[in-house]
């Protein structure tokens, strides 16, 4: 289907000059329920109000609301299937499928890793039309007027959360997050993409004048004019977790900057990422400018890294990244990486605040997150009493599908579960307490709650990515600072105190990229500085950083005849 379809004549391009203005287009363009529902038709003082488009006076009692957003959403997402029902890939604006007539399988971790849709297996010659076909977009791009490219992430934000529910579907069938979750996710990225145009209006339009009579032996004969350049092509690797919010955290601020991007999506989450890429598409940037490849990793992951084209990569994944940044050679690295993100729950610690956050933090998403609670360190004076408000809380999580929004759900894989499972049983045989029986349906490990863990067994080091909270406890606030610091990772920690000179002292003590007090380990709001060191990431995200990264600084140097002072 041509993109015409998407587009609104009746309203010019002038007329996006706020959110509800984006909304409305996106509206009447998709014949959306919102627009006959909540919205009247309001003339444009440059047309009459015959030019408005009909489907602005069609009242909802005409078709059934459900049938018709059905439809809706079924005409806006055509183009993305094959006629196998694979989905295909996206390059230069156009929806294709793969000339190696091979799909990849994306299987549904909470029904016996079922399959649950295919992706195209693309090939190396494809990555590099791709990446010819984003390098020519980007001079072009670059050359947009910063408030139109804003005006396109308006719009793509608007599409996306307008055109939600197969994203929400895709979301709970390939990563099983819960349904609820996975609304949360597709608003926040809606949300997130807003942010980051108005951010890029703010931080793209300054430069700086720099006089050269500041440095010493230097008269103020020359004037030096420092801009903001786009890098050229990012290439951006998301996770399977978070597939569309990650996904958009890396696009967007690449996008405002006046660079192309080109993304390769993890298999699972792929078909979430393809339909979020449809929303760009719709939304109108220029062929080119926003790409997609799929495919197995082991065929084309090291061929995108290093290729030649990529200017910069933003990737956030788990020790992968170390093989990444390794070959990705002389570009911007932007990584987040793993973490074993440390709880310090000190002596005089609201013990009820703390053993709401370890539950939150630890098994939300079944602890499939980069800033989940992975270990918490607990004073010998308090722990026996915070281990029991902790099991009091897990035994009130619910178990099961992420269609009825279970607090914990399978985790992404069979050998995931294999991994987490191994690191239970190490702890076990090696003297650890079990707070509950070990259960696991398939991909579906029950919470458990790993008391008495010693530096010894493997749970104590090493990353469980699934609903195991070991449970260590430490003397003092020293030996708990101590223990966490040898960690290999340093993405976030979290420490609960009710004393700030306690909370401060610790928190510079912490080798980690973010600390949290009286809260459990989070990224976000999306606008905060959030980042990791040691094996943790290179660089900084949040959305302000990210745009920073995704430029390079630009100086022009006029040189004068004669030294020349203001109003001299």
């Amino acid at each position: 289907m041509s993109r015409e379809f998407f587009r609104c004549v009746s309203f010019s391009e002038k007329h996006f000059t706020s959110s509800a203005s984006v909304s409305l287009w996106a509206a009447c363009c998709l014949r959306l329920p919102s627009a006959t529902h909540f919205l009247q038709p309001v003339p444009s003082p440059h047309s009459n109000s015959s030019s408005l488009p009909r489907q602005l006076t069609t009242t909802p009692a005409q078709q059934p609301l459900s049938n018709t957003r059905a439809n809706w959403m079924e005409a806006f997402y055509e183009d993305l299937r094959a006629a196998d029902g694979s989905f295909k890939y996206f390059v230069g604006g156009e929806w294709r499928v793969s000339s190696s007539g091979k799909t990849v399988p994306v299987l549904n971790p909470s029904k016996s890793n079922q399959e649950a849709f295919r992706v195209q297996a693309c090939t190396q010659d494809e990555v590099d039309e791709v990446f010819a076909v984003a390098a020519t977009a980007q001079k072009a791009w670059a050359k947009t007027p910063l408030w139109k490219r804003a005006e396109l992430l308006h719009k793509a934000a608007a599409l996306l959360v307008e055109n939600k529910d197969p994203i929400v579907e895709a979301l709970v069938k390939e990563v099983a997050k819960g349904q609820k979750d996975s609304v949360t996710e597709v608003v926040r990225s809606g949300d997130l993409i807003k942010y980051t145009a108005e951010e890029g209006i703010r931080i793209l339009n300054e430069g700086k004048l720099l006089a050269p009579d500041s440095f010493p032996g230097n008269d103020r004969n020359k004037m030096c004019l420092a801009s903001k350049i786009p890098l050229g092509v990012v290439l951006c690797i998301p996770p399977f977790n978070y597939p569309v919010n990650l996904a958009v955290s890396k696009l967007a601020p690449a996008l405002i900057a006046g660079n192309s991007v080109v993304m390769k999506p993890a298999t699972q989450g792929c078909v979430a990422g393809t339909y979020m890429m449809q929303a760009f598409h719709a939304a109108g940037f220029p062929p080119g400018v926003v790409n997609m490849v799929t495919g197995r990793g082991s065929d084309i992951g090291d061929y995108l890294v290093t290729h030649p084209a990529v200017k910069c990569i933003s990737f956030t994944g788990g020790d992968t990244g170390l093989s990444v940044s390794k070959k990705a050679g002389m570009v911007p690295l932007q990584m987040e990486l793993g973490g074993k993100d440390a709880c310090i729950v000190c002596e005089d610690a609201d013990l009820a605040l703390a053993a709401q956050h370890i539950v939150k933090g630890g098994f939300s998403y079944s602890g499939q997150r980069c800033t989940a609670v992975k270990v918490v360190m607990a004073h010998a004076s308090i722990a026996d009493a915070l281990v029991d408000l902790v099991n009091e809380k897990v035994a009130k999580l619910s178990v099961g599908q992420p269609e009825d929004s279970a607090d914990v759900t399978a985790v992404i894989s069979a050998s995931s579960a294999d991994f987490i499972q191994g690191l239970v049983e190490d702890a076990q045989a090696k003297g650890a307490i079990l707070c509950q029986e070990f259960k696991r349906n398939e991909n579906l490990i029950w919470p458990v709650l790993v008391d008495k863990v010693i530096p010894t067994m493997r749970l104590a080091w090493e990353e469980p990515f699934g609903p195991v909270v070991p449970v260590i406890r430490v003397a003092t606030d020293e030996e708990a600072i101590a223990l966490c610091n040898q960690s290999k990772y340093g993405l976030q920690g979290c420490i609960f105190t009710t004393s700030l000179n306690k909370a401060l002292l610790l928190s510079d003590a912490l080798e980690t990229g973010t600390v949290q007090i009286n809260s459990a380990p989070a990224r976000g709001p999306d606008h905060f500085p959030f980042q990791g060191i040691k094996d943790s990431g290179i660089g900084s995200q949040g959305i302000t950083n990210s745009i920073s990264l995704m430029c390079k600084t630009k100086t022009t140097v006029i040189n004068l005849p004669q030294a020349s002072f203001t109003m001299g």
